[in-house]
């Protein structure tokens, strides 16, 4: 018998295997992949986005971060983020932080049933190639992302569930020349808030974007415009184009696109969809890279040396909590007495067309409450992650990886309130 079982080992379930760990709760995480770290190992979406925290539930995030510290995984950015990590070195660090509390984990495991009595989720049933096992908990925390396990259970899901974001699939491009290109980006476009470089632990990092909006002048639209026009690239490539370099991979950049056009807008819980997505992914990766090996001084000996294990997925399905966070909460800047987080990360809607693509501010900092971590209908059920009890513009706003370590967080320490 556990007294938590989370279900999904992303940043949100990391998170809570940690805190639940550590304030004595005997906890398992179950992970349907072979490593934990969710968007972060697995989708390749680095770095965490900023966001102010003012230290709400952050205790394993900065924990984290000084464990990558120590491991040479990540970097202190030049604007003050200390969320530019290796990806590679976090699955070690997880590992390492997770046994290291306490937390048991069941990796390439997926919940097959859930068996619920009342309002009270009894126990489970989960499978393994040729492992099914029974587990009961007390407590059970789905942060699976898209709402998995509440949806096994038959929790309800808020009903305009099916606003989507386009998918992307990120990919790094190794061999690069980072001083060749750092000194050509950096002259090339002068707008420092588009295009940053600065040099940490003797490595040179840089970040530069482009997208297809005329919402900023974007000193690189010429360049893809120029190769659109002569078929290097096709015009969805131009859609959306982020990169950033990797802390302990000189020479390695992270690519935050191709932003996935297909010829109808993929829904991310279908696995035919998904398929298409993938494969028109990978297409669009072998045009960005052949056109910055052409394109961008710096890339004439680079190549792919990795491309994500999964689509960078933003929205999908939502669970019905015992309330629903909105835009308005979010844009109010209300605040609660114990709230789960603090942030003020944007609402951010990317969009498969042109111009419609939505970035829209809060003026102040805006807070969480538990509420919208608690499944709608059952007492010992939780949620964390993107999958939270949100509107479709307040998700936007929270999806990001900050956010979901602290809901993680704060789910535990819930939950260990209950027990006591």
């Amino acid at each position: 018998m556990y007294d938590i079982v989370i279900c999904g080992g992303g940043t949100a379930g990391c998170a809570c295997g940690y805190a639940a760990a550590k304030l004595g709760l005997k906890t398992l995480i179950i992970e349907k992949n072979i490593h934990l770290g969710g968007s972060i190992t697995s989708a390749l979406v680095i770095p965490c986005m900023k966001s102010e925290k003012k230290d709400i539930n952050c205790d394993f995030y900065n924990n984290f971060v000084k464990k990558m510290s120590a491991y040479n995984g990540n970097i202190t950015y030049c604007d003050g983020n200390d969320g530019w990590f290796n990806p590679e070195i976090a699955k070690i660090v997880l590992d390492e932080m997770l046994t290291g509390a306490g937390c048991d984990i069941l990796f390439d495991t997926n919940v097959a049933d859930v068996f619920c009595e009342e309002k009270l989720i009894k126990s489970i049933r989960v499978s393994s190639k040729m492992l099914s096992l029974y587990i009961d908990s007390k407590y059970y925390v789905d942060s699976t992302g898209d709402g998995n396990f509440s949806f096994l259970a038959k929790n309800k899901i808020l009903e305009n569930f099916k606003n989507f974001q386009p998918m992307t699939l990120r990919f790094h491009v190794s061999g690069v020349d980072s001083e060749k290109f750092s000194n050509w980006i950096t002259e090339f476009d002068k707008n420092r808030d588009v295009t940053t470089a600065c040099t940490v632990n003797n490595e040179i990092h840089f970040s530069t974007a482009c997208t297809w909006d005329s919402n900023k002048d974007w000193a690189l639209r010429c360049i893809f415009e120029e190769a659109a026009a002569k078929g290097d690239l096709k015009e969805e490539d131009t859609a959306y184009f982020q990169m950033f370099t990797v802390p302990g991979m000189p020479g390695t950049v992270s690519l935050n696109c191709p932003r996935i056009i297909c010829s109808k807008e993929p829904d991310p819980l279908k696995p035919e969809d998904v398929s298409t997505a993938l494969i028109t992914g990978r297409k669009q990766i072998w045009r960005l890279y052949n056109f910055m090996k052409k394109y961008f001084p710096g890339f004439e000996n680079s190549f792919i040396s990795n491309i994500a294990d999964m689509p960078g997925i933003r929205v999908s399905r939502r669970v019905q909590g015992k309330i629903v966070y909105t835009k308005k909460d979010i844009l109010s800047g209300k605040s609660y007495e114990n709230p789960v987080l603090c942030a003020d990360y944007p609402i951010d809607i990317h969009s498969y067309k042109k111009d419609t693509s939505v970035l829209e501010k809060a003026m102040q900092p805006y807070e969480l409450p538990i509420e919208a971590l608690c499944a709608s209908d059952y007492s010992n059920l939780f949620i964390a992650g993107r999958n939270l009890s949100a509107d479709f513009e307040a998700q936007a706003a929270l999806r990001i990886q900050t956010s979901c370590f602290s809901m993680g967080e704060a789910v535990a320490k819930h939950i260990a309130k209950l027990m006591q």
